[in-house]
């Protein structure tokens, strides 16, 4: 039996050259090829005789680059710690605070303006169709729509108003 290294070393620079057409980096190249004979040398008992070394170990590179590949895929790109972002999420504070001033401001409507107002602006009901769940003309729902919306606005405005005051 031949030594394994005096036949894998003349396969050597058409390994790299292969590596390098795959990955396109000459540092990861070298670590592929490094791997492959690595691996064949492991696993030198598993190799046919008589059977062609030069494909045998192609084949071997193949697979590292595939499975490494396919590694990258599911773990992402590797990112050195100190310039990985900072991990970060949008401040929910102000949101909150807006949601709670207009569902406050909700609650200072007339019962029959505040249904409408959800009605139409929450659950998306047209104009005709929340005349009909309310049972009132459609001309109605649009007059009570509008001194409702404009009722909203003046609660809000003047909601801000006094925060403005408190904080000056």
């Amino acid at each position: 039996m031949a030594n394994p290294g005096a036949l894998l070393e003349p396969l050597i620079p058409s390994l790299r050259r292969y590596a390098y057409a795959l990955v396109r980096d000459h540092d990861a190249a070298d670590d592929l090829v490094q791997d492959t004979l690595e691996r064949a040398l492991s696993r030198w008992y598993l190799r046919r005789d008589g059977g062609d070394l030069r494909a045998w170990l192609f084949t071997i590179l193949r697979n590292l680059h595939i499975n490494a590949y396919r590694r990258g895929k599911r773990q992402g790109a590797h990112v050195p710690f100190d310039m990985a972002p900072m991990p970060g999420t949008p401040a929910t504070q102000e949101a909150a605070l807006e949601t709670r001033d207009a569902l406050a401001a909700l609650d200072q409507l007339p019962e029959e303006q505040k249904s409408l107002l959800l009605l139409v602006g929450v659950e998306d009901f047209s104009y005709e169709a929340a005349a009909r769940v309310l049972g009132l003309p459609v001309g109605t729902v649009m007059s009570r729509l509008s001194r409702a919306r404009q009722r909203m606005r003046t609660v809000l405005e003047m909601g801000r108003a006094t925060l403005l005051r408190r904080v000056k």
